[in-house]
């Protein structure tokens, strides 16, 4: 997987609106949904959280979880939160069947981020 660009977008104007996640989540998170949907159009909340998870565990391996709250993502909704917020600031499209229940209990940050590295 590539580096992901941190400096192509600051998310100023998100920021300014909602102060609660860093913009190298929304970076993270815009990596994901370029690469989802580079070959097709809408993709779930499902599809999207299965995908940060992993290109984030590939970015920071054990640092992952210490990473991610640090950046205010602390759990699924979350990364909901942020998609609406970039959907608002203009950066991605949503259809009508996207809702932030897409992105309620997907899995347990501690569970997905630490488990792949306890003993």
């Amino acid at each position: 997987m590539e580096e992901i660009d941190f400096n192509s977008d600051l998310f100023e104007d998100i920021l300014a609106r909602d102060g609660r996640y860093a913009a190298r989540a929304y970076a993270l998170l815009m990596d994901v949904i370029h690469y989802l949907s580079k070959d097709r159009g809408n993709v779930t909340g499902e599809e999207i959280l299965e995908e940060f998870r992993e290109r984030a565990l590939d970015q920071y391996g054990p640092m992952t979880y210490t990473v991610l709250t640090e950046w205010g993502v602390e759990r699924t909704e979350d990364i909901g939160e942020m998609m609406f917020n970039l959907t608002e600031g203009g950066r991605v499209r949503k259809d009508e069947d996207d809702t932030p229940e897409s992105f309620v209990g997907g899995y347990d940050f501690k569970e997905a981020f630490l488990g792949p590295y306890l003993i």
